[in-house]
């Protein structure tokens, strides 16, 4: 269970704590790791574990944050600059497991699923994710010169969270290669802008 991600988050006291959670929280779920388990497997006492974080919910709004900061997610792609527009989308379709081999899935939609109330923090949070993931592809759709690109961004991240579960559920991590073909021919049918 020693993951890139959570290796990434360092050695102190709240980056054990959120190495834990990182490589748990993705084995496990959210629900399914309590606090003591954490701090058991940081380690850490319960005291340093609640001094950096007093609820479970500011531990998985850390741990989400670590993952976004660490560039374990669809922003980094998308803003990769040493890649065209085009690539950058089609990257999308990428998934990676994790260095156990396990596919894992988008930890936005696995912690707003068990957040369910739109209202809680911890689901605000995967929401603004995503729809900073929509503003990203709707730029790059609009670089490309495609007319009307909202619509089709919509499509291209709804194929994206697709993709990304089916191949959690099916532990499979090429299974990407499907919607990317369609995106692929969604791209080449887009009505263009005059001189694009």
């Amino acid at each position: 269970m020693n993951d890139e991600p959570a290796r990434r988050a360092g050695r102190g006291g709240r980056e054990r704590v959120v190495t834990a959670a990182i490589s748990l929280f993705a084995a496990r779920g959210i629900t399914a790791t309590t606090m003591e388990d954490i701090a058991a497997h940081a380690p850490v006492s319960k005291r340093t574990l609640y001094a950096h974080f007093p609820t479970k919910e500011d531990l998985v709004l850390a741990q989400l944050d670590h993952l976004l900061r660490s560039g374990y997610s669809l922003l980094e792609t998308l803003r990769r600059d040493d890649l065209p527009p085009r690539d950058r989308l089609l990257a999308m379709f990428a998934v990676q497991p994790w260095p156990d081999g396990t596919v894992r899935g988008c930890p936005f939609i696995h912690a707003a699923v068990e957040h369910p109330d739109p209202a809680d923090r911890v689901h605000a949070f995967a929401r603004e994710q995503k729809l900073l993931v929509l503003a990203l592809v709707t730029g790059l759709l609009d670089e490309l010169g495609i007319d009307e690109p909202e619509p089709l961004a919509e499509q291209l991240v709804t194929l994206s969270d697709g993709a990304a579960s089916r191949a959690m559920v099916l532990n499979d991590p090429d299974y990407g290669r499907h919607a990317r073909k369609a995106v692929e021919t969604l791209l080449d049918h887009a009505p263009r802008r005059p001189g694009k």
